[in-house]
């Protein structure tokens, strides 16, 4: 996740950013997440699409029992928390600016038994890449982190690296501009991409990819 400044004047809709602790019902567990957006900006609140994956891996349409699933861009770590509560063996990760953070949400939230279903782990996309063995996840998971146009090939390279031929990837996403959709148009190049959910209230898509088979001509 980005890092951005702290703006005192925030739009009214976005003042539940500036709480310091946003609370969850998931997986039959009450989740407190604390938030920093003074100091951490939007690597420590929690979003909408993180809420709607969520409520998505809820619904038990993706296998997450012991699977191994990895959290791209964590922030607060709901996302990658839940996985973990409903059974997968799950790697948070985010920039080193926000590792500190994110440790201790995870710690406050998961039980003392479910404690080992969760690792968190520094991951700048695009960098370090070798510190996880290629295709070594089932699931890849990200809940907006298409925002920032730059970063959009090296999270490709991430997500490249990361998944096998299996490997389900599910991104939540509120799609706000242009670039967005071009990022979808990137992934589709190397990735079959489907829209398997959309939470109209809040207007987040979530999209299931997975590998394409390798292409002769490339």
């Amino acid at each position: 996740m980005a890092l951005v400044p702290y703006v005192e004047n925030a739009l009214p809709a976005l003042s539940k950013l500036h709480n310091s602790t946003a609370q969850f019902r998931f997986a039959n567990h009450d989740l407190r997440l604390a938030q920093d957006w003074k100091q951490l900006g939007v690597a420590a609140v929690v979003w909408d699409a993180a809420v709607v994956m969520c409520m998505y891996l809820e619904m038990g349409k993706v296998a997450l029992k012991g699977k191994r699933a990895v959290e791209l861009g964590a922030g607060t770590g709901l996302v990658g928390i839940v996985a973990a509560l409903l059974g997968a063996k799950v790697t948070i990760t985010d920039r080193e600016p926000a590792l500190d953070f994110l440790s201790t949400n995870v710690k406050a939230n998961l039980p003392s038994d479910s404690l080992g279903s969760a690792v968190v782990s520094e991951l700048t996309w695009g960098e370090g890449l070798e510190r996880y063995p290629a295709g070594s996840f089932d699931l890849v998971l990200g809940a907006d982190i298409v925002y920032l146009e730059d970063t959009f090939v090296p999270l490709l390279q991430t997500l490249e690296h990361l998944c096998s031929d299996t490997t389900v990837v599910l991104l939540a996403c509120k799609i706000r501009y242009k670039r967005d959709t071009n990022f979808l148009s990137m992934l589709k190049q190397r990735f079959t991409v489907e829209e398997v959910y959309y939470e109209k209230q809040r207007d987040i898509h979530v999209y299931k990819s997975w590998k394409l088979p390798p292409r002769d001509d490339l």
